[in-house]
């Protein structure tokens, strides 16, 4: 009866811990307790010890153990267990060294804890232990290092354990095929992983998974989908490893077309199955078929889930849907670090970069405890405001953490100086690095570039192959840029041959602008229009931009009107290329073509982006436009710049009139230069930051000549720094000259 009674509690006990039922079991222990002696029943005691164990009862599970009178080696075992999976290491060690005797579910589970908590010497010390005293592995062993090799991408481990799998003849068993194949994928040695594949002679549908898994990891994509159209059965994993890999190799396409595949077989779709598709929508900019997604999110009850709202985020932000993006967000009943950062990123992505400020400050107050990502991704920016005070806030903040031996964070600081005018910090922050990436070079070399010190950038760029690391892309543009800025047209064309021919990069559009800017800039107009009818495709707007802005500067007509027709047709509302055209009609006094360009404007319903400036002050940020007579201390702003003006004129500045795109009168023009966005920012820098301080201003046009000419007097005559961050480059200047060397 007692027996019967026994069997009975045992099946309830499992079936409370297996829906992580405690009240239940909590309750059904008392009343074991009162019908049955359980001391008396090591059987029943064994069952509670594992039942507290994986409802996360330790506590409970320990003090049961050390009542029972007489423990046999299940109970041992069992406790033993609980404190391996639980990653109490010391208890597990305490309770294994306290055995009386040992099997081998002892040793897997001593091996289990160490290897699943981050002990992975002491794992194969125990593994080796076990080897001496003579118990043979069995497939959990062998599964349990085989996985710890994986994640410790240890290819010298793991071929010692295959080497005692085939000793023990386990070679063949499935259960250990699989992770031996993933082991082999991970560390980079797939024709060991297809070895063992093929020389199993049963494989099971996880082992085709863990195969695909291992080949599309390596960017064996067309083996993979070979295997995947092989495969008799296949479950919802087969599927899914199918659309993420894809989608990770960038064939985004590919992947929507697995997945509506997937969807008419009827396979069963889950979040990480949405999540991989949400990220090919995101990387195309597919917006109409990203909501088409998350319609069917929302028909199978997928919008609750974390994992799914965070791709939804990131999906949206990559469709430059930032307000999508929003909502969605703020429908999450369930947050996590992803969501936050992927909100934060998002943000960041869309040139939003004070609401990403804004809700990196939020995390904290939610209990959510920033990552080196999201800390990467605030610092960046705060690196596009040129928010000095905040950048080294977060950089301390990053100090303080430890989060700054993460090479994002790092990174990350690098580019904050680096676009805050401090190439000197930049450099600093850089050589702090234990480790150096790529990125970490580009990010230097980009700030100097920008900072217009061509020499220093060029002499980077050198140290940086010299050091063998490799660049990239973004690299040539910052080495590209620094070159056409300071006319070195010959070494530029050297740099771009070597991109391609060296370096096997393709050249994109950014490449081809740098190229237009370097010839062009050079006033070598005939050339730079020689290069664009040979590119393979044609400029974008940038380039095209860039081709009629130094036609404009070099009085250029009918190759700027060429550019500017091709401007106009590429992107019929972008104002660039009618205000250019306009400066370069008015340059030569064809007023008429100036009116016929604006009528042009007014009739298309194209708008110029009006210019304006931002500084700093006490955590506030004052933004002045032209002629601004809003700001509270205007009249001390104007006043700061008649005195300034009247000292510019006695140390020989004279008005660049060509800046003025209106035919009025001379003294007209001279007024309305005078009230560029700039100088009132400048102004009231003068006015209101210490003297020891730099004046910071930002802009989100490129400077005037006027301007550019007027700063530098002003700089001289107070015996101020001024960094003016503008829409193209840094200028720093001190003294009456520019860090540009007036090529910009």
């Amino acid at each position: 009866m007692a027996s019967s009674l026994s069997n009975h509690y045992s099946s309830l006990l499992k079936l409370c811990s297996q829906t992580q039922d405690r009240s239940h079991l909590k309750k059904l222990h008392c009343l074991i307790l009162k019908t049955l002696c359980l001391s008396a029943d090591t059987f029943l005691s064994n069952t509670l010890i594992t039942c507290y164990a994986k409802s996360d009862l330790l506590s409970y599970a320990r003090n049961l153990f050390y009542k029972i009178p007489h423990p046999n080696s299940f109970s041992w075992n069992a406790i033993l267990s609980a404190y391996s999976k639980a990653g109490c290491i010391p208890q597990m060690e305490e309770v294994f060294f306290s055995m009386p005797e040992r099997d081998g579910v002892s040793w897997n589970s001593l091996i289990s804890g160490y290897a699943g908590h981050g002990s992975r010497d002491r794992a194969v010390v125990a593994y080796c232990a076990m080897l001496r005293e003579g118990h043979i592995p069995n497939r959990i062993t062998f599964s349990t290092m085989l996985i710890l090799s994986s994640a410790c991408s240890s290819a010298g481990l793991g071929r010692q354990v295959h080497c005692q799998i085939i000793k023990f003849g386990f070679e063949l068993y499935v259960f250990v095929g699989s992770p031996l194949v993933d082991m082999y994928s991970k560390s980079g040695f797939i024709r060991e992983a297809l070895q063992v594949f093929e020389g199993m002679e049963e494989k099971n549908v996880v082992m085709y998974n863990t195969m695909m898994t291992g080949l599309l990891r390596c960017g064996m994509v067309e083996d993979s989908k070979k295997l995947f159209r092989e495969m008799a059965e296949r479950d919802s994993i087969s599927w899914t490893t199918m659309v993420t890999g894809l989608t990770k190799n960038g064939l985004e396409l590919e992947a929507i077309d697995l997945f509506r595949e997937m969807r008419a077989a009827g396979v069963g779709i889950d979040q990480f199955t949405f999540g991989s598709i949400l990220t090919a929508c995101g990387g195309l900019s597919a917006l109409e078929l990203g909501k088409q997604t998350h319609a069917y999110i929302i028909r199978t009850h997928y919008d609750d889930n974390v994992f799914v709202g965070s791709a939804l985020v990131d999906m949206y932000s990559k469709c430059r849907s930032i307000r999508h993006a929003e909502v969605v967000f703020r429908r999450m009943r369930t947050k996590n670090i992803v969501s936050w950062t992927a909100m934060l990123v998002g943000y960041g992505q869309n040139g939003c970069s004070e609401e990403a400020v804004r809700i990196f400050c939020e995390m904290p107050k939610h209990g959510v405890k920033p990552d080196d990502f999201a800390l990467g991704s605030v610092i960046s920016s705060c690196a596009n405001l040129a928010s000095l005070e905040e950048g080294k806030q977060l950089h301390c903040r990053a100090i303080v953490s430890g989060l700054i031996s993460f090479i994002t964070v790092s990174n990350a600081i690098v580019t904050l100086y680096g676009k805050c005018g401090i190439i000197e910090d930049s450099h600093s922050s850089f050589d702090e690095m234990q480790t150096r990436d790529s990125v970490s070079w580009t990010a230097l070399v980009s700030g100097y570039a920008q900072f217009g010190k061509a020499k220093e950038t060029i002499d980077l760029f050198e140290k940086m192959l010299n050091d063998g690391v490799k660049p990239d892309g973004v690299t040539f543009i910052g080495v590209l840029s620094a070159c056409s800025r300071t006319g070195l047209v010959e070494k530029g064309y050297g740099y771009y041959n070597s991109m391609i021919h060296d370096h096997h990069i393709v050249p994109i559009a950014d490449h081809y602008t740098c190229m237009i800017d370097l010839l062009s800039r050079a006033g070598r107009l005939k050339e730079a229009e020689d290069f664009i009818k040979q590119m393979p495709c044609h400029p974008d707007a940038i380039g095209w931009a860039t081709l009629l802005s130094s036609c404009r500067f070099h009085g250029e007509l009918e190759i700027g009107k060429w550019a500017a027709e091709n401007l106009i047709e590429l992107d019929p509302n972008n104002p660039a290329s009618y205000v250019l055209l306009s400066s370069l009609h008015a340059s030569r006094g064809n007023w008429d073509e100036v009116a016929k360009l604006r009528r042009g404007m007014r009739d298309k319903k194209v708008k110029k982006e009006p210019g304006c400036s931002w500084i700093k002050y006490k955590n506030k940020v004052h933004i002045f436009s032209a002629d601004d007579q809003s700001h509270p201390y205007s009249e001390r702003i104007y006043s700061e710049l008649e005195k300034l003006n009247d000292k510019m004129i006695a140390e020989g500045y004279k008005p660049d009139l060509s800046s003025v795109l209106h035919d009025v009168s001379e003294s007209e023009k001279i007024h309305r230069l005078g009230h560029h966005s700039e100088k009132l920012a400048i102004a009231f820098g003068l006015i209101f930051m210490p003297p020891e301080l730099p004046i910071r201003v930002v802009k989100n046009l490129r400077v005037c000549v006027d301007c550019h000419n007027a700063t530098k007097f002003i700089s001289k005559i107070t015996g101020r720094d001024i960094l003016v961050r503008d829409a193209i480059r840094f200028h720093k200047f001190s003294g009456g000259v520019c860090s540009c060397g007036d090529f910009w």
